[in-house]
């Protein structure tokens, strides 16, 4: 257990979207659920580190490369050094309607 919080570091999180990176998938305001223990493989969408900050952005491994890639066409994709910067994988997104909740990552 983490003493900080009561929680275990592995626990599943829950964040709200902001900004429009990942449009049209994900509009701002949308509910994400984040899994800390998820499993990593190209296409997934994680929440990641980069820049001292935290990025939800898709997943792409290329070459041995990691990439995190928005959905959005107006912003960049950019290279992180490699697992050890994501901090989770995104499992579920919840909406105001149940029409827009997803789950990801199930095959």
């Amino acid at each position: 257990m983490n003493s900080g919080t009561g929680c275990a570091a592995s626990e599943p999180f829950a964040l709200r979207v902001l900004g429009d990176s990942m449009l049209p998938e994900f509009a701002e305001g949308a509910i994400i659920i984040i899994d800390p223990a998820g499993a990593i493989r190209d296409g997934c969408y994680v929440m990641a580190e980069y820049n001292n900050e935290y990025i939800f952005r898709q997943l792409r491994i290329v070459d041995g490369k990691y990439y995190l890639q928005p959905l959005n066409d107006l912003y960049d994709t950019v290279e992180i050094s490699g697992q050890e910067m994501i901090q989770g994988v995104i499992t579920q997104k919840a909406g105001k309607y149940r029409k827009d909740h997803k789950h990801y990552g199930k095959e």
